[in-house]
């Protein structure tokens, strides 16, 4: 199978926040960004293998500031590591003051999905080319991530 670069799984997903999202505080939830960030995180695997791709972790979600009402939220998501089946990926938001034009990273997150085939099993995905060095450096970050995730699985934590 052939390999794709990294940037051939690049997703961005913008949606502006309303009321409807937010707490008594005018603060967006938190399950809300996290669902964002899940779908943003879905389309770059999906992207990258090309099949559809289903949620097994959310492997770690830092919140650095809170999305506000009005904000315009963008979420750049790709590829960072792949197994056979896996994929995780990198999901950063930052949030627009659309007045100010004022830009705040507001999350990262980290997600691993599985490749599914036509009978819903996992298949296997194409490799990650790795083009840059910081893409070589999530990548091999990315790799003692699973090997603690595999490990916490091995003991019974996850």
């Amino acid at each position: 199978m052939e390999g794709k670069p990294v940037s051939a799984s690049r997703v961005t997903l913008t949606q502006h926040m309303g009321p409807g999202e937010a707490n008594t505080l005018g603060h967006i939830h938190g399950g809300i960004i996290m669902k964002l960030c899940d779908e943003a995180g879905g389309m770059a695997a999906t992207k990258h293998a090309r099949r559809p791709a289903v949620t097994v972790v959310v492997d770690s979600m830092s919140f650095h500031s809170p999305v506000q009402i009005g904000n315009l939220v963008t979420f750049s998501a790709e590829v960072t590591w792949v197994g056979r089946t896996s994929m995780e990926t990198r999901v950063v938001v930052h949030a627009e003051h659309l007045l100010t034009g004022e830009t705040t990273h507001t999350n990262t997150a980290y997600f691993v999905y599985v490749a599914l085939d036509e009978q819903g099993k996992p298949t296997p995905v194409p490799p990650l080319i790795c083009e840059t060095d910081e893409e070589r450096e999530r990548f091999a970050r990315a790799e003692e991530r699973q090997r603690y995730r595999l490990q916490q699985r091995e003991r019974g934590i996850l």
